[in-house]
Order: structure tokens, then C-alpha cells, then sequence
């Protein structure tokens, strides 16, 4: 149902703007050049203090800009034992049935203190009801972010936490507990990691990617599958959009929607063995890591599921018809 090329369509895109960037110095090399006269030198002079002013200013900025980004020990709101109320500080619709919710901290100086890859607990207790609903969330937010943290929610008819986080409105509180560590992350673990992700499983992904790309030190590569009923379910797409504009030949995306519009150029219908097949390492490559994260039946589909957080289960269904093991496969 996939063929290759369905999926290469954006990739030369982003060549062609690198091409031109890279070629738009020659502009300066047709300007015509200053007769070689005695008088050249004098005349340049105010070009070179110019030249020296704005070299000797650009060194001050990068200097300046340089110390102010010396990393900040800032408190850390989340001690992975106590449940902290958080107030809901602004909310903004992304479609029908997302929001998104920033949560600010009574400390605008302190950060989450999340490492990556890790989740935060919610809780609330609906009405007239004995027992506290609790789910996990990943915030979308960046870790170092101090103020405040964002979740991207989706609400489920019947979901119990969702429809709440999409009652509350602004100055309303949620109690959040963590972190709950998934996978602890640390630059250039694995050489190339792919990402499997259905509807709201993208947070986590993003987390990861988002940690990875924001190292200098960190080279790994990173390939995003990710499946969606419609192309309006695709969440985080700008800002996984510019990841993949700013680092070409380390991040690549693949989109599937089941039910894509007429001139959709991506992939259609569910996550197959064969796009799978075609766009991720072969099992065989050393140091590669499979992380999936979705519905239940992306799980069932993809690799199985889990058997509880601390037990990853046995690896099933496409990624081992592949050829993956399971230690090459972490299910969010």
C-alpha cells in the first residue's frame, strides 16, 4: 500500500531551500570589484573600521548572549513523592477535541525538574464518587522552562481524566504528582532511535526528541512514524515540522491518517509492516532503539503490550515479523 517514494516528497524541499541558502554568497561575487588604484586603501578604511565595529560587536554578542545562557540552578517543583495543585494559567484550543493547558508554578523561578524520558501523575476525584481518577501525562513543555508546564490533551468520550482537564477553566487547579521515569535518556545513548506513535502518544516522543535535538553534543538520529484518524488529529505538527526543516539529515517524519484528505501526499490507512519495513534500520544495525507508544491497538498491531509499568511483556506483532528483538523495543 506504501510505496516508497509517497514518502520522500518533503525531503527535497528542505534541499532546495539548503541549496539556496548555500548559494546565495555568489550574489556578492558578481558585484563589480574597485579598480586597483593607489587611492584604494584610503578609500576602504571606513569599510574596515566598519567591518572591525561590527565584528568586535557580534564578539560582545555572542559573548553576552553566551553567559546568559550558562545553565541556572532553579528549584524543582516535583519531588516524585508529594501531589501539588497546579493552576491552570491559559487555555488554547487546537481542534474539537484538543487543548492545550498551561499549569503555572506558585515559584515563577523553578522548573518541573522532569528528566527526560518521564511523566507526570493527575488526579482528581469526580463527584460523588469514593475513588480518585489518576492518569499520566507527559508534558509538551520544555523541562528547563521555569514558570509553568503545558499539556497537550485530547478528550475521549467516556475518558474520565480528559473530560475533566477540558472542564476546567483558568484559576481552577489539578494535582499533579512525579516524575515517573520511563526511560532515562543521556546524549548519543543510541546511534538512531524511531518513534512509533498513534494520536496522544506523540508527548512522550516529542520529549525525547525534543532533548535530543536541543544537545549540540547529541548526534542521534530520529525517525518519526505517526498515525492519526484525520490530518487535524496531528498534534505538535509545527513544531515537529521544524525540527525536521532544522535538522534534515538527522529527523525524518512520516505521516498515516486513516482517513486523509483528497490531495494528502502521505501514507493511508494504519502503520503496515511494509512502511515500517521500508522506512526504519534494519533490525540487524547495532545501537538502535524502537519506541512505541498509542492506543491499545496500535500497541496489539505494533509490538504488544505491556504488562505493567515495570514489565515491558513479550515482543509481538509487526516490529517482531520484522525481525526486531526485544531489548531493541521500549513501550511507553
Amino acid at each position: 500500500m506504501f510505496a516508497r517514494q509517497t514518502f520522500r516528497c518533503a525531503q527535497p524541499l528542505k534541499q532546495s531551500f539548503r541549496k539556496y541558502s548555500a548559494e546565495a554568497p555568489k550574489a556578492a561575487e558578481s558585484a563589480p570589484k574597485p579598480p586597483p588604484s593607489p587611492p584604494k586603501k584610503a578609500n576602504l578604511t571606513p569599510v574596515y573600521v566598519a567591518v572591525g565595529l561590527a565584528g568586535a560587536g557580534a564578539g560582545f554578542y555572542r559573548y553576552s548572549t553566551g553567559a546568559a545562557a550558562e545553565p541556572i540552578n532553579r528549584p524543582k517543583v516535583f519531588n516524585g513523592e508529594d501531589w501539588i495543585d497546579l493552576k491552570v494559567a491559559g487555555i488554547e484550543t487546537l481542534s474539537h477535541n484538543t487543548k492545550k493547558l498551561r499549569f503555572e508554578f506558585d515559584d515563577k523561578e523553578a522548573v518541573g525538574g522532569l528528566p527526560v524520558a518521564s511523566a507526570l501523575l493527575t488526579r482528581f476525584k469526580p463527584e460523588g464518587k469514593e475513588k480518585n481518577v489518576v492518569r499520566p501525562y507527559t508534558p509538551t513543555s520544555d523541562e528547563s522552562q521555569p514558570g509553568f508546564l503545558e499539556l497537550v490533551v485530547k478528550s475521549y468520550p467516556g475518558g474520565p481524566m480528559s473530560e475533566h482537564i477540558h472542564s476546567l477553566n483558568v484559576d481552577q487547579t489539578l494535582a499533579f504528582k512525579g516524575p515517573i521515569v520511563k526511560y532515562p535518556w543521556e546524549a548519543n545513548k543510541h546511534d538512531h532511535i524511531c518513534l512509533i506513535a498513534g494520536g496522544t502518544g506523540i508527548t512522550p516522543m516529542y520529549q525525547l526528541a525534543r532533548q535530543i535535538f536541543k544537545n549540540p553534543e547529541d548526534k542521534t538520529k530520529v525517525t518519526l512514524v505517526f498515525g492519526n484518524v484525520t490530518e487535524e488529529d496531528i498534534l505538535l505538527k509545527k513544531e515537529l515540522n521544524e525540527l525536521e526543516n532544522t535538522y534534515p539529515q538527522r529527523f525524518r517524519a512520516f505521516y498515516v491518517l486513516d482517513n486523509p484528505p483528497k490531495e494528502w501526499a502521505g501514507g493511508k490507512g494504519f502503520i503496515t509492516k511494509e512502511l515500517l519495513k521500508t522506512v526504519l534500520p534494519e533490525p540487524k544495525e547495532e545501537n538502535i532503539k524502537v519506541f512505541v507508544c498509542g492506543p491499545p491497538g496500535l500497541y496489539k498491531a505494533i509490538s504488544g503490550g505491556k504488562v505493567s509499568p515495570q514489565d515491558q511483556g513479550e515482543l509481538s506483532g509487526v516490529l517482531k515479523d520484522l525481525g526486531y528483538n526485544k531489548d531493541q523495543v521500549f513501550k511507553f
